[in-house]
């Protein structure tokens, strides 16, 4: 019982730093940029440890702007590596909206209400969920996502960024993909995400509210 409990505490750990690092390097989070590689090396040793050990041996020695710009081209401008996992799924479709209430209401269910402006999937908010949530809620949810995680990890690895890394990281703690994952992922990227649906009324429920590009 010990063991799991340590087991499931390195694992959230990691959910924690995957979200930290997945985030827009804006100024706070450059400014703790030291303090999070130290974090990483004090993980225990395992392949999702080495792989955010990889991502911070890049991560802390490049120039702010030029991070920031590589943010923006890597997440900002690419569909196939957006960090928003319902889209995959649902696109800007109508759809989506239940999508998105639907997790809202797990992480009240669990306690974590979503606070500020963000979408609840917004890849950094369910691995902040995943850190936090009790009895293996947060693992759960990611793995609801994993055919879109897969192939967000799969776009990262295509584009030749350290990002894959992160990707790596929450993959690995998750486990080997099922074959229903296998599957979804490619007809995932072999089709992209629905097209979007112009001159519908705004998808999302009342309740949830957009960023307003905050992390800018």
């Amino acid at each position: 019982m010990a063991l799991r409990s340590r087991r499931a505490a390195g694992r959230h750990r990691i959910y924690k730093l995957c979200s930290l690092l997945l985030d827009y390097p804006g100024e706070e989070l450059l400014a703790a940029r030291g303090e999070l590689a130290l974090a990483t090396g004090e993980l225990q040793r395992s392949a999702a440890a080495d792989a955010l050990a990889r991502f911070c041996a890049w991560w802390e020695g490049e120039d702010a702007l030029a991070l920031q710009q590589h943010y923006v081209e890597t997440f900002d401008l690419h569909k196939r590596s957006g960090l928003y996992v319902t889209f995959y799924g649902e696109g800007d479709r109508r759809d989506r909206g239940p999508a998105l209430l639907r997790l809202k209401r797990l992480y009240r269910a669990a306690g974590l209400p979503l606070e500020g402006g963000e979408l609840p999937d917004y890849l950094p908010v369910m691995l902040e969920f995943a850190s936090a949530a009790p009895d293996g809620k947060g693992e759960i949810v990611l793995r609801e996502h994993r055919a879109a995680i897969e192939l967000i990890r799969h776009g990262l690895r295509e584009r030749g960024t350290p990002y894959a890394d992160i990707l790596d990281a929450v993959c690995l703690t998750l486990g080997e993909p099922s074959a229903a994952d296998r599957a979804r992922a490619l007809k995932l990227a072999a089709s992209g995400p629905p097209q979007e649906l112009v001159g519908l009324e705004p998808f999302t429920p009342p309740e949830i509210v957009p960023s307003a590009e905050a992390r800018r």
